[in-house]
């Protein structure tokens, strides 16, 4: 992906509404570009702190932006987790059909 492309799915990071595929190609690339990891930093503190200014509390937005990507990586962990175990489900499904159909000719 190009610059443009992850800058324009910024907002949907920071919304947590990325699907696993473009969540990483996003990580991967902000890991990478210094650009659009200052680009994330400034729309996140842009976002939160004018949230928090409002509330009048003290935050360390850096701290939460480095906390949020590091959860973001678990979450894409655990969703590509969970699509190998879907695959392998669905291969013993595949497997477990076939043995049943076998064992229908057999009999």
């Amino acid at each position: 992906m190009i610059c443009k492309d992850i800058e324009d799915m910024i907002p949907s990071f920071l919304a947590d509404d990325l699907d696993t595929d473009d969540l990483r190609e996003f990580m991967e690339h902000v890991d990478n570009c210094e650009d659009c990891m200052e680009e994330l930093s400034i729309q996140f503190l842009v976002l939160e702190g004018l949230a928090r200014l409002e509330d009048g509390n003290v935050f360390d937005l850096q701290r939460e932006l480095d906390i949020r990507l590091e959860e973001a990586g678990h979450s894409l962990n655990r969703r590509e987790g969970m699509q190998i175990f879907l695959y392998i489900l669905e291969s013993l499904v595949v497997i477990a059909a076939i043995v049943f159909v076998a064992l229908l000719f057999v009999l």
